[in-house]
């Protein structure tokens, strides 16, 4: 009885292989930026002393009071009152979730809030590894597809590639990096440590 000899595969097809293709992709792309936004939410917590999940919606609301600025400079009359009213719809979840975080303050952010960010991470990291790749594959391309020949039209398709390229790729790497540890933990985590 003979075997089949399937032979080495030449390193030519490999490079056209698409796991061969996703590992390249994973290791050079998407691991640095979950890397990055790790560090990024770590330097956020240890300058603020804030949750690092109000991260994000302080980002957005930067990124929005600078359209506003810019909108204020290039608009007037009704697309200025329409771009205005657009970005405070667009500011309107991350101002709830900063006001919703001020009211809930006694908490702050401990072993249990630590233990859960971490875990939607880790759920996030492993499940939403193709829509990471997609919005920023999509963020990257945005600003050059969209071309309108309407001046008002043409402010406001720029002025939402801006808002999607600065905080659409920040926010999907964000929510799966790695939380950074809490100085001091709840009691049940330190009371389990120490003995007696």
């Amino acid at each position: 009885m003979m075997t089949k000899f399937h032979g080495v595969r030449s390193p030519l097809h490999a490079i056209g292989d698409g796991r061969n293709r996703m590992d390249w992709i994973n290791r050079f792309i998407d691991q640095p930026l979950l890397h990055g936004a790790a560090g990024l939410l770590r330097s956020w917590h240890l300058r603020t002393r804030q949750p690092p999940e109000l991260l994000e919606p302080t980002w957005n609301l930067v990124v929005l009071s600078f359209l506003l600025i810019a909108s204020w400079q290039v608009l007037a009359g009704k697309p200025f009152a329409l771009g205005v009213a657009a970005l405070i719809m667009l500011a309107l979840p991350s101002a709830r979730k900063l006001l919703s975080s001020m009211k809930a303050r006694g908490g702050g952010y401990g072993a249990r809030q630590y233990k859960s960010l971490r875990a939607r991470a880790i759920a996030k990291r492993e499940a939403e590894w193709s829509v990471r790749i997609i919005v920023l594959f999509a963020a990257a391309g945005l600003p050059f597809i969209a071309r309108i020949d309407d001046p008002a039209g043409a402010c406001f398709m720029l002025g939402a590639s801006i808002w999607f390229v600065l905080t659409g790729p920040l926010k999907a790497y964000l929510d799966a990096a790695e939380p950074p540890e809490p100085n001091e933990g709840d009691r049940m985590v330190s009371g389990a440590v120490h003995f007696g």
